[in-house]
């Protein structure tokens, strides 16, 4: 494999065994950003994959819409304070578009996109959404007005061709546009002492970033500004209160206790190094 930023050949990494089909990763030796092999990065998105009933696959947000509000709208209040509503939104990957949702009712002119027919014809069902989604692949997008800011909500490791994808995002953004990427981060001391064992190795899931190479190939892409937030960008009362739609037994209150332990080991973080691997980036076109 050869990497798409630094057009060297990759080093062998492992393989991951855990599933039915072994992933192979492997790593540029300059900038040390991960992949996968695989041939057809596009053959996990079915149905059975949006509704949950696939072996791997994306829950249904619909069955837990109040229970995730919760965490998008405590997102939309960290995003409020760099970019104020009418601001035009587009969320890429927006599956069943409940953060869309969420954002209009933010004030935001905001609007989706996803390469599943499935997911976007579920979505026009809904008459808030049915003029604001798009079936569409970011590299394929092309809108007539730019947006203020483009969201990628563990999406941007499912994308290939992330040398284009990165240069797409520039050019759909307006001057001063905010993009928010929330992904893996394998700088992360997670990451690192699990190796093959971490669970971001997933099939969908095609690269495999860390803070200082996403850093660098954004810079390299013209975005200037870049915020980090190690862990997520909004607090942990929100992602307790949207866990309380998937616990449905007194005896995984536990995991209460584990979220809140990660969540505040997750802000252990200085310069490259950070305890966890949880991580979202702002990056502004100009600023």
């Amino acid at each position: 494999m050869i990497c798409p930023f630094c057009k060297l050949k990759c080093q062998y990494l492992y393989t991951i065994n855990r599933f039915e089909e072994p992933l192979e990763i492997f790593q540029c030796p300059i900038c040390k950003l991960q992949m996968q092999n695989t041939s057809d990065p596009y053959k996990y998105y079915t149905k059975e994959y949006f509704d949950g009933t696939a072996n791997y696959n994306y829950f249904d947000e619909r069955k837990y819409y109040k229970y995730c509000e919760y965490v998008w709208n405590a997102r939309l209040k960290t995003i409020k304070k760099y970019k104020l509503p009418p601001a035009r939104f587009l969320d890429i990957g927006c599956s069943f578009g409940g953060f869309i949702k969420s954002a209009i009712k933010y004030g935001y002119d905001a609007e989706g996109i996803d390469i599943s027919s499935y997911a976007i014809q579920e979505c026009k069902k809904d008459p808030v959404l049915k003029n604001r989604v798009f079936q569409n692949h970011i590299l394929d997008f092309n809108p007539t007005k730019k947006y203020d800011i483009i969201t990628l909500i563990e999406v941007l490791e499912h994308l290939p061709e992330p040398q284009k994808v990165f240069k797409k995002l520039y050019d759909l953004l307006n001057e001063e546009g905010l993009l928010i990427i929330q992904t893996a981060n394998f700088d992360g001391l997670q990451a690192k002492l699990q190796k093959e064992n971490y669970h971001y190795y997933l099939p969908g899931h095609l690269f495999y970033y860390s803070k200082s190479n996403l850093t660098k190939h954004l810079k390299e892409y013209g975005f200037k500004q870049l915020i980090y937030f190690h862990g997520v960008d909004f607090g942990l009362i929100p992602k307790l209160k949207k866990m309380k739609g998937f616990i449905d037994s007194p005896k995984y209150y536990y995991k209460y206790i584990r979220a809140s332990l990660y969540h505040f080991l997750s802000k252990v973080a200085y310069k490259n190094f950070a305890l966890t691997s949880s991580f979202v980036l702002y990056a502004f076109k100009n600023k």
